[in-house]
C-alpha cells in the first residue's frame, strides 16, 4: 500500500493536475499535498472543499452500491472558469472521512482520465 507523500506524487502525474491534497473533510485539515492550490493556498483550498463535502453530506442521501455494502457518493466535481475541482472519496471498511482532492487545469485536463486515475489512486490508499 503506498503513503499519502507517494499517492500525490503519482496525482501530480495526471495530465493537467495543478495541485493535490488529502483531506479530513470532518476537520477540513490537509493531511498531505503536492503542487499548487488555487489562490496558492493549500489550507484554505482544504478548508472550502471540506465544508462543500459537510454540505453534501448533510443535505443529501445516496444509495450505496449494489450490494448494499459501499456507499453510493463517490466523487465531486466543480467547474469553475479556470479549472476543475475533483474530489474523491477514500471509502474504507471503517468510516473514512478523507478525500483526495486534485486541482485541474480546464484547458490541458482530461476530466474523464483524473477521474479513472483518482479512483485507482483512492483505492490503493485502503489497506486491501
Amino acid at each position: 500500500m503506498p503513503g499519502i507523500d507517494q499517492v500525490l506524487s503519482e496525482a501530480m502525474g495526471i495530465p493537467g493536475v495543478l495541485g493535490a491534497g488529502l483531506i479530513d473533510w470532518t476537520s477540513g485539515l490537509s493531511l498531505g499535498t503536492a503542487g499548487r492550490a488555487p489562490g496558492n493556498d493549500h489550507d484554505a483550498a482544504a478548508a472550502d472543499t471540506a465544508e462543500v463535502v459537510q454540505a453534501v453530506q448533510r443535505s443529501a442521501t445516496f444509495d450505496s452500491g449494489a450490494d448494499g455494502a459501499r456507499p453510493g457518493l463517490e466523487d465531486l466535481i466543480l467547474t469553475a472558469a479556470g479549472g476543475y475541482h475533483l474530489i474523491r472519496f477514500v471509502h474504507t471498511a471503517f468510516d473514512s472521512q478523507t478525500y483526495l482532492y486534485l486541482y485541474l487545469d480546464r484547458e490541458r485536463a482530461n476530466l474523464a482520465v483524473a477521474r479513472r486515475r483518482l479512483h485507482d489512486l483512492a483505492a490503493g490508499l485502503v489497506p486491501g
